[in-house]
């Protein structure tokens, strides 16, 4: 379970733990909020850039596959939201002595990821209620 927690320090702050993980996020400055945080677009996004590394990370480790550094850029468009469509471009950097045909699988497993699954093939409910 996610818990979410407002700071009553703050106006607009929120605590989220994650099992034995704990960190803030906030709106912008722009939206009124203090900016102490990324906030909720920000995780979103980042929860892609962090699968398709830690995908990349654990088919190299299977596959024998020499990788070094990696990093991976996330990008946004939102200029579109409200009419349903949510641009993310992501950028993968791979370090290491990787041949072509390696760059090209660890491309494929990055696109591959299950929340990259998540946000263009699978149907999400939510539901919302009071406790």
């Amino acid at each position: 379970m996610i818990r979410v927690v407002r700071d009553n320090h703050e106006a607009t702050r929120v605590n989220v733990h994650v099992r034995e993980h704990a960190f803030v996020s906030d709106m912008g400055l722009s939206d009124g909020g203090g900016d102490e945080g990324p906030d909720p677009h920000d995780l979103y996004d980042s929860a892609l850039g962090a699968c398709k590394a830690l995908t990349m990370l654990w088919y190299a480790r299977r596959k024998g596959i020499p990788i070094g550094d990696v990093e991976v850029s996330v990008e946004r468009d939102r200029s579109r939201e409200r009419e349903g469509h949510y641009l993310l471009t992501t950028t993968l950097q791979i370090g290491g002595d990787l041949s072509d045909a390696h760059r090209a699988e660890l491309l494929s497993v990055a696109e591959k990821c299950p929340v990259h699954k998540l946000m263009t093939q699978v149907t999400t409910e939510i539901i919302t209620q009071l406790a």
